[in-house]
């Protein structure tokens, strides 16, 4: 699996300068993916300043379809992020092409530095960042990752349909994931050889629904004419598959929040920062949502998870005026 960048036709994005430091913003997001722009979007209509700094990297950047969106059933998870741009961008927010190596809290709110040695400052901040998956050391699965080599059934299960399903578990949990897709054929079989041995009992449970287990090792990913062709094991035999269900580990990108020092709690995935239902963290002023939230958020879940926060953002910050107009008032009073 590859680091690359999003693809060239992604929309140009506005110059990393100096300019950025020009103004205090309302809003910086940092991460400029479907949750982040979701919530860019909402806080510019909102009349917000609002910058996004994106290093276009998003997680689904692999796929060439996303699924289970309304409207946006089998649409380019890059294409949406290239309309989110524009559509930010129509209503004011300002988008940067840059990666954050430092966020810190500051008297009035909080300053995050780039990679270029940028500074930018803002009264309220909201991390997207996300998460990347790290699949198996297994020769040629990253090289068909997020084609012929996937990971969420509901993502990608349908396309799957009656075809030959292999699933790459790494954990005695991931069986559930098998569970998940014999529902949509007939054809599938279980490599559980990361895991080594497994429960008998959960063996029999997958037999008796009309899988396969295969406990034989996984040694390499078998292409023909740059697609996937089957899984060759350790005792030279080659399974063939048409498409695998793998079981990469979710690595949290939340550098930005652990240096602001909010608090993690555990979650199936591994330590994750910790939120409540509008998104807030445990740093007054600092908010997560997407992935940064909730590892399991799918893109849907993403985007309204961002509009959540968006809303309550705004919130404070209206009545953060509010009060300061209060003072004012009040002062002029005793002035009189």
């Amino acid at each position: 699996m590859t680091d690359d960048t999003i693809s060239p036709s992604h929309p140009p994005l506005e110059p990393s300068s100096s300019a950025i430091s020009a103004e205090h913003w309302d809003v910086i997001i940092i991460g400029g993916g479907a949750a982040g722009l979701s919530a860019a979007l909402i806080l510019a209509r909102a009349r917000r300043r609002v910058l996004v700094l994106d290093a276009q990297q998003p997680r689904n950047r692999f796929a060439p379809h996303m699924h289970g969106v309304l409207s946006r059933d089998g649409y380019s998870p890059l294409d949406l992020v290239a309309d989110g741009y524009r559509e930010v961008r129509a209503v004011d927010g300002v988008i940067v092409d840059a990666r954050v190596s430092t966020a810190r809290a500051i008297a009035d709110g909080f300053e995050v530095i780039t990679e270029s040695g940028a500074h930018a400052t803002a009264r309220r901040l909201i991390v997207a960042t996300g998460a990347r998956d790290r699949l198996p050391d297994i020769p040629g699965l990253a090289d068909h990752w997020g084609r012929g080599v996937v990971a969420c059934p509901y993502c990608d299960g349908y396309e799957a349909t009656g075809r030959g399903i292999g699933v790459l578990v790494g954990s005695v949990a991931g069986l559930h994931k098998a569970h998940m897709l014999r529902s949509y054929s007939s054809d599938v079989t279980v490599f559980t050889g990361l895991v080594g041995s497994i429960p008998e009992e959960e063996r029999l449970v997958l037999e008796e629904r009309g899988m396969r287990v295969e406990s034989r090792v996984v040694t390499h990913v078998v292409s023909e004419a740059g697609e996937l062709a089957g899984l060759g094991l350790d005792d030279g035999s080659i399974a063939t598959v048409d498409v695998i269900f793998a079981e990469p580990t979710l690595v949290a990108l939340d550098e930005p929040l652990r240096q602001l020092g909010a608090d993690r709690i555990d979650t199936p995935f591994g330590p994750w920062t910790a939120v409540d239902a509008l998104g807030r963290t445990t740093i007054e002023g600092v908010w997560a949502v997407g992935n940064s939230a909730n590892p399991a958020a799918l893109v849907p879940l993403a985007a309204g998870s961002a509009a959540t926060a968006a809303l309550a953002v705004n919130g404070e910050l209206v009545a953060l005026d509010v009060a300061a107009a209060a003072e004012r008032v009040a002062a002029k009073g005793v002035a009189r």
